[in-house]
């Protein structure tokens, strides 16, 4: 038998609506104001979907609710054999009507994209989006009304910071390696080489400064290991008397 039509509850726009009014009123009351920056991929690979030059241009101003209340989830700190790799993770909640108001109808988008970047002021750092979920509360009256989106903590891997937002521009101009933050582009991005194939750089790149991670410690480590690894006086290799 079929269910009783005078009863069907997901057919009526109007408890959508409702319900739809209601969660995005109750994110601007408990949620936090981040900011989106699409990414955008000019040269993707479409085998291996990846682009080696991600770029990020934008950002928009929305309020998203926190889900993980009781701190950041994921792995944690981690120390492994390079470094210490932090994988903080946390869960954000977006209205589904916001995200085609505010950024829908300006990107294209239909919904949040994986690779975007979450700016977050409260602790000013920054998250990717590494999941999607459209369906965390399943059809309320036979609708959908929000994302969730899983977000980890961003790993900076020589991608083009152009959003507007000094926090997370700076981290190009601080970390990266490549002569492409220096490059002169046209106006669609295509990057200005010589008569050699070599790019054309602005003033202000350095060699002799760029060649070294900003991040890296060998010169700390070499100075450390000097006071303890000396072994002219009692060399464990050698075969003579100690």
């Amino acid at each position: 038998m079929t269910t009783n039509f005078f009863f069907n509850n997901f057919t009526n726009s109007q408890e959508q609506l409702l319900i739809e009014n209601l969660i995005v009123e109750s994110i601007k009351i408990y949620g936090q104001e981040v900011y989106y920056c699409p990414r955008i991929t000019p040269d993707k690979d479409d085998v291996y979907g990846e682009d080696n030059i991600s770029k990020f241009n934008s950002n928009y101003l929305v309020e998203m609710y926190i889900k993980n209340v009781e701190g950041f989830e994921g792995e944690g700190d981690i120390l492994s054999r390079f470094n210490v790799e932090i994988r903080d993770q946390m869960t954000l909640t977006l209205a589904r009507r916001v995200f085609e108001n505010e950024i829908g109808n300006s990107t294209g988008d239909t919904r949040p994209l994986e690779g975007s970047l979450i700016y977050f002021p409260l602790n000013k750092k920054i998250f990717q989006i590494k999941f999607v979920e459209h369906e965390s509360i399943f059809y309320q009256m036979g609708s959908l009304q929000v994302y969730d989106l899983v977000c980890e903590l961003f790993e900076y891997s020589n991608e083009r910071l152009n959003t507007g937002i000094a926090e997370i521009d700076n981290i190009q101009r601080d970390y990266s390696l490549g002569l492409e933050t220096y490059g002169l582009e046209t106006s669609n991005g295509l990057q200005l080489l010589n008569s050699g194939g070599f790019s054309l750089l602005r003033t202000g790149y350095d060699f002799s400064t760029q060649a070294n991670d900003a991040l890296e410690d060998n010169v700390e480590i070499q100075t450390e290991a000097d006071d303890f690894l000396d072994f002219s006086e009692t060399d464990p290799f050698s075969e003579g008397t100690y």
